[in-house]
């Protein structure tokens, strides 16, 4: 039993231990003096005016999703088109079905005002 997941512990060992050693290696050797100018929020060299700590509106959060969404589709849909002459019907019906599922997906999106720029 131990031949068989043996293997696997030395695979997990060496997962953790590449994980683990450059983190410990670079708390080990990172300089141990921080001043209030390196602590400071960053923003393109200009100080912050005001607290950096502000609430986004979900919206904005809901229309990346939205083209997430559409933007994998595109990935999807390239190649597909590109070996199309190859595939043959059954390919034509598979596209119909996740075009479908997409513009499904969109009309929710639409219903709910997921797309609305306020």
């Amino acid at each position: 039993m131990l031949a068989l997941y043996g293997p696997i512990a030395v695979f997990t060992v060496m997962a953790v231990g590449f994980a683990v050693a450059p983190l410990a290696i670079s708390a080990a050797l990172r300089p141990q003096h921080p001043n209030p100018i390196k602590l400071a929020t960053y923003e393109c060299g200009v100080e912050t005016i005001g607290t950096s700590w502000i609430q986004y509106y979900v919206g904005f959060y809901l229309y990346a999703l939205v083209f997430v969404v559409f933007d994998v589709e595109t990935v999807f849909v390239y190649p597909w088109a590109v070996a199309y002459g190859r595939l043959g019907l059954f390919a034509l019906a598979e596209m119909v079905i996740f075009i479908g599922t997409l513009v499904v997906g969109l009309i929710y999106a639409w219903k709910k005002q997921a797309l609305r720029w306020w």
